[in-house]
């Protein structure tokens, strides 16, 4: 089992920036590829930033790309997404979760969640 906790989630006005954390316990969280999602009111949940397994690759959606960050404390067991330049768009609860195989990008792929932390960007 993996037990992961967000938080660094608020208000924040468009332009502006957040820096979510995800402590993580229980198993390896080495051998975990850990991984952001979101998810907006009415809609599904979806791919915001990844690690690959063993953290040598990063991914991210094109719609953050270049303005989030994802990176990760091993010694901590903590990652980070550092959010620049947020949008109204950008409102959601984000997740962070862990995988251990399964491709980067798809919800089914992980196998733990945490319980979330919203994320209001106003205009």
């Amino acid at each position: 089992q993996v037990q992961l906790v967000e938080s660094g989630g608020g208000l924040v006005q468009a332009g502006g920036s957040l820096r979510l954390s995800c402590a993580a316990s229980g198993r390896t969280f080495s051998g975990h590829g850990m991984g952001w999602f979101r998810q907006a009111p009415g809609k599904e949940r979806e791919f915001v930033a990844a690690f690959s397994r063993y953290g040598a690759g990063r991914y991210y959606a094109d719609s953050v790309k270049d303005r989030f960050t994802i990176s990760r404390d091993t010694a901590r067991s903590t990652v980070f997404l550092q959010m620049n330049s947020l949008k109204s768009e950008d409102t959601a609860v984000y997740y962070c979760a862990a995988r251990v195989a399964g491709e980067v990008r798809e919800v089914t792929s992980y196998d733990y969640w945490g319980q979330g932390t919203q994320v209001t960007v106003s205009s």
